[in-house]
């Protein structure tokens, strides 16, 4: 487990991070959303133990993180711009990665490097963007560590790329456990892998929520009334937390259990009722606008 608590980090007299209190749950897939310069690399880099905090402390499985090789052991951190030696290959580079990290296994990596048709000995100066952000990944998976902190880690992929990288997660959660770190600016890059998702702002963390139960009591729905009175009936027997209206159409955001939504409209007549599942962006817009946020002003699509 990956624990932060009230970390603060400033540049220049300009806070980067103010009282973050995050943890990071073994086996589960952690996602960090939040425009450019809310502060997710800041917070990976002091996880990562590449910046000291200010203020607060960061712990794994318990042990200071800051200074501690022991401590680092444990995760690999993949930044937003990886890093790779001047005219290294991906052989180089894996032969540098089994230097720090023992249990790295050289025999996965082989087959995973030929699996997303890598070249092993061309020079990594002469892939494309998301070319060098496929190697990143597959060395860090491939050290064999407990975590993986990866930022933007989505950014340069193409849709297939995309596809591969969240089937690799999976697999090295199931088969070893692997608790992956995610950044992004964009709430629909992580909609359908993390079990968990925070969101930042302007260095604070507005919210950090498992999305089973982001997703408990809340509803959307979709539905032509009848007679127009009765979406005010509605709204007196549910708590309606947005209500859009695209000419007779209804899209509201309601809490409740789907059984008492059913039961409330059985009673009610409509020329078109539905009940649809909530995207990762409407939870959160629901309960950020509940706090004062507007997320759609936050979060960059």
């Amino acid at each position: 487990m990956i624990e932060t608590k009230d970390l603060c980090k400033s540049f220049d007299g300009a806070k980067a991070l103010d009282k973050v209190t995050l943890t990071v749950s073994d086996g589960e897939i952690t996602g960090l959303v939040g425009t450019n310069g809310a502060g997710k690399s800041t917070l990976l880099r002091l996880m990562a133990g590449v910046l000291k905090p200010d203020a607060g402390t960061i712990t794994v499985d318990g042990q200071p993180v800051w200074d501690d090789p022991k401590a680092k052991s444990q995760f690999v951190f993949v930044s937003d711009d990886p890093y790779f030696f001047n005219n290294a290959t991906p052989k180089d580079m894996a032969d540098y990665y089994r230097s720090l990290y023992p249990a790295f296994d050289k025999a996965q990596f082989d087959r995973l490097i030929k699996a997303f048709d890598l070249e092993m000995t061309r020079r990594v100066a002469t892939f494309s963007k998301g070319m060098k952000r496929q190697l990143a990944i597959l060395l860090a998976v491939c050290a064999k560590t407990k975590y993986v902190l990866l930022d933007e880690t989505f950014d340069g992929l193409d849709p297939v790329m995309r596809a591969a990288v969240k089937s690799l997660f999976a697999n090295e959660m199931s088969e070893r456990g692997l608790t992956p770190l995610i950044s992004s600016h964009s709430l629909r890059e992580l909609e359908d892998i993390c079990d968990h998702v925070g969101l930042l702002h302007k260095g604070g963390l507005l919210l950090s929520e498992d999305l089973d139960d982001m997703k408990t009591g809340l509803l959307k729905l979709q539905c032509v009334f009848s007679d127009e009175n009765d979406a005010q009936n509605v709204s007196k027997s549910l708590k309606v937390l947005s209500d859009e209206r695209q000419g007779r159409l209804h899209v509201m955001t309601v809490r409740g259990t789907r059984e008492q939504v059913t039961e409330i409209f059985s009673h009610i007549d409509t020329v078109f009722f539905e009940i649809l599942p909530l995207t990762l962006e409407e939870l959160f817009i629901a309960e950020t606008e509940g706090a004062g946020y507007d997320v759609r002003k936050l979060i960059i699509q």
